[in-house]
């Protein structure tokens, strides 16, 4: 009872702070941060000790943390314990234990207590079904693994949740999924397309696009199947990072963590994350690999919580070329929209860095060959107004549906195995 007293509570905590103007919950948020510096953060080894200002911390990054995992948890866990458990039920004692898939690049492990599990599921309801209290809600959820994280849910009795396993197919649980008519789905963008290019029978309230980039030229088609705004969940290994509103508007979850951001180019940022309300596994000035476009104005929901305009990518994903003024950096949404604009009957592609000086531009078979020429063409008039270095390839071949990796249509793969 008390897990789902802490996801009561963290759900109305996350309602009451929206209410808020942008001035108060700046003083709420500054109160929250503080005290997590001088209570939180000291009980990590890695920390040992309150700083003056959270500025006067290191920043660390997925590759500090899982070399020291013992010492960015209060229990000592290390990150050998950590695997050994995820492999199997999932638990050390109290403690959840999860991980990313790993399709994007090295794999991440997070430990939460039984009271953040409730309070990140108070929240991410919260924002996702602020309805629930009056309407009961059957949710499917269609990711790679589940974690305890989704299990929690299943106690809340206005919630039936739904986990289908993406990586068995969606042939393996197509009747299934039809049968429980969800209210709420979320799911990774390319397998919201699937559902509407195979006419799944499904009729939810909202949907969301989460676990990879949502791509331009997937939310209209998913929109135009499911006749509902296509909405986000910005979440990682890491956390939950923002969350679309009634509105549109998609907003960080200041709430509980606290954001910096680092310039990257184009009008882009890469986020700083320090999650004040996590006790077990602390998280300060964690630099994410993510590209973000924010929003210059405040929602029309009157939301205090900053926007996002555009999840743009990953970090690792910009290709990096050879000009003769030294490397030059093209960022992912940079490259999509040239071979996008090209030509609209171009719905799907993949580009590819493969070698320092090598490009690889693949398209459907199927495709009109103008469009593909034009498509061509337009990435390599892209990179020349950039003097960058390199040979772009043009490849014909079937782009199907993958359930073992992430979509990532834009990929840099300099120093990886394709």
């Amino acid at each position: 009872m008390n897990g789902l007293a802490d996801a009561v509570r963290s759900f109305a905590l996350t309602q009451w702070v929206s209410c808020k103007s942008r001035e108060s919950f700046e003083r709420w948020q500054a109160h929250a941060l503080r005290c997590f510096l001088d209570r939180d953060l000291p009980r990590a080894p890695f920390y040992g000790k309150a700083p003056c200002h959270l500025g006067d911390l290191p920043v660390t990054d997925k590759a500090t943390v899982m070399g020291n995992f013992e010492r960015f948890n209060i229990h000592g866990i290390t990150a050998a314990e950590a695997w050994k458990a995820q492999a199997g039920d999932g638990r050390i004692g109290g403690l959840t234990v999860g991980a990313s898939t790993g399709t994007s690049g090295n794999r991440g492990l997070f430990v939460i207590s039984e009271a953040e599990k409730y309070r990140w599921l108070g929240t991410i309801l919260a924002k996702a079904v602020p309805d629930l209290l009056w309407r009961r809600q059957r949710v499917a959820v269609i990711l790679p693994q589940n974690t305890g994280l989704y299990e929690s849910a299943r106690k809340w009795r206005r919630i039936d949740l739904g986990f289908f396993d993406l990586t068995r197919g969606p042939e393996s649980w197509r009747s299934s999924l039809e049968d429980f008519a969800p209210t709420v789905i979320i799911a990774p963008p390319k397998m919201l397309r699937y559902f509407a290019a195979e006419a799944f029978r499904l009729k939810p309230q909202r949907i969301f696009s989460a676990a990879e980039t949502l791509d331009p030229i997937d939310r209209p088609v998913i929109e135009a199947f499911f006749g509902r705004q296509l909405d986000q969940i910005y979440m990682a290994t890491e956390g939950l990072f923002a969350v679309t509103c009634r509105q549109g508007g998609l907003h960080l979850a200041e709430d509980s963590v606290f954001f910096e951001f680092e310039p990257a180019g184009d009008g882009l940022v890469m986020p700083l994350v320090t999650a004040f309300r996590r006790q077990t596994q602390i998280m300060a000035r964690y630099r994410m690999n993510d590209l973000l476009r924010l929003s210059q104005t405040p929602c029309r929901c009157g939301s205090p919580l900053r926007t996002v305009d555009e999840i743009v990518g990953r970090m690792d994903d910009a290709f990096r070329l050879a000009s003769p003024h030294g490397q030059i950096l093209v960022t992912p949404d940079i490259l999509r929209n040239a071979v996008l604009k090209a030509d609209r009957r171009i719905d799907d592609f993949r580009l590819v860095q493969t070698a320092a000086d090598a490009i690889e531009l693949s398209l459907a078979p199927g495709l009109a060959d103008e469009a593909a020429v034009a498509a061509h063409a337009a990435v390599r008039t892209l990179l020349a107004a950039r003097q960058a270095k390199a040979t772009i390839s043009l490849v014909r071949k079937d782009l199907p549906l993958e359930i073992g990796r992430k979509l990532r249509r834009v990929e840099c793969r300099l120093g990886m195995k394709p």
